[in-house]
């Protein structure tokens, strides 16, 4: 089996699977003040400090949440709920992932306006445009690696113009912690107050922590509505007892991510490039689209004119290679790629995608094993039914 779909799940990492099983025989809710509930506390607290010095900020601004899409939900609708008066619009860059677009979607019944920012050919955010549009807006929101094909953004740029404009920004940096450097307090620079970024969402089964686990970084100075209330828990943004496991698996599987940043990079972006280069070698017909140089490491899109993407798919599973057609999050609903349809291309080609993800386990046997199936399962997609009719 080659497993090439890291961007929807990353195994888990033996460090995070052993500090899950220690920390799950504490006996003791986070919140209790007897003995047994301050040892969780105390290491609640111990992991939330480590996630807070490898993301450049401060510990008390780390919100442990369930994932990539409760964070998103809980920074933009705490950020609109908590906008000031007579500021309804969400600037909204084309090709979000459908957390945030299907959560400012809601927002829209409750009264939001929303301003598009296009994407250019390659899944760029212009910085300038952005900037355009941010005066007198509720808040801002955006992606730091775009999920299916994998362009990197000027985080830093879009944090400056958001502080310059005095308006709200969060970053979803769910597809860049664990791949890429991130410095909360470098991004938002000499911002301050509940301007600027002020708020960054990340998810631990994109790098090797268990699924279920994720954080919301948010500024001690922002002005956010909760989502869940009860017990006040995390400075009251996010109530309910503490997954104090989740919470250290995130932490020890965030250090050693971290750690190998540099060496994975080097050695991810030499198997997607043999990849990448492979793909159109062997299927002349095939395009790989995306930034070719400011991507994240190991993202591979490629678009296969006349071939359904969900056909080469369940070809390349029959073949035990695992790769998608793109986001994960879509209930496994046939559909065509938004963020394709965003760079300009039509629904045809938004149908005819495949997303290749490497990942830690990967290793050049995979590229290999892709390669060698590759052109005949697109001879066979390319003829098919399912092609035909897109």
């Amino acid at each position: 089996m080659s497993y090439l779909d890291h961007a929807a799940s990353s195994p888990l990492r033996s460090v995070a699977r052993d500090a899950w099983v220690e920390a799950s025989l504490i006996v003791g809710n986070a919140s209790s003040v007897h003995g047994s509930g301050q040892a969780a506390r105390r290491l609640l607290e111990e992991s939330r400090e480590q996630v807070a010095a490898l993301l450049g900020c401060e510990s008390i601004e780390v919100v442990f949440t369930s994932g990539g899409s409760e964070s998103i939900n809980l920074a933009v609708k705490g950020l609109w709920w908590s906008r000031r008066s007579g500021a309804d619009t969400i600037v909204l860059p084309d090709g979000e992932h459908h957390a945030t677009l299907d959560a400012v979607g809601w927002l829209q019944t409750q009264g939001a306006d929303v301003a598009h920012v296009l994407l250019d050919g390659q899944g760029r955010i212009d910085p300038l445009e952005f900037a355009r549009m941010l005066p007198g807006v509720a808040l801002a929101t955006a992606l730091v690696v775009n999920n299916e094909v994998g362009t990197v953004q000027d985080a830093p740029a879009l944090a400056a113009a958001a502080a310059e404009a005095s308006i709200p920004l969060h970053l979803d940096a769910v597809g860049a912690v664990g791949h890429l450097p991130v410095s909360f307090a470098a991004w938002r620079g000499g911002a301050t107050g509940s301007a600027g970024l002020v708020a960054l969402s990340l998810s631990g089964h994109k790098f090797g922590a268990p699924v279920g686990i994720g954080a919301l970084v948010v500024s001690r100075h922002a002005a956010l509505t909760p989502v869940l209330h009860g017990g006040g828990q995390q400075r009251g943004l996010r109530s309910g007892t503490p997954d104090v496991a989740g919470a250290a698996a995130l932490a020890a599987a965030l250090v050693e991510a971290t750690a190998e940043l540099d060496a994975e990079r080097a050695r991810l972006e030499a198997l997607a490039n043999r990849l990448a280069a492979g793909i159109v070698a062997t299927v002349p017909q095939a395009e790989i689209l995306g930034d070719p140089l400011e991507r994240v490491p190991g993202n591979v899109h490629a678009l296969f004119p006349g071939a359904a993407g969900e056909s080469l798919l369940f070809l390349l599973d029959q073949a035990g290679i695992s790769v998608s057609t793109g986001s994960a999050c879509q209930a496994g609903v046939a559909e065509p790629s938004h963020v394709v349809m965003a760079l300009g291309r039509d629904e045809r080609a938004a149908r005819s995608v495949l997303r290749f993800t490497l990942g830690r386990t990967s290793e050049s046997a995979d590229v290999d094993a892709v390669l060698a199936v590759l052109p005949d399962a697109y001879a066979r997609a390319s003829g098919s039914r399912s092609a035909a009719r897109s």
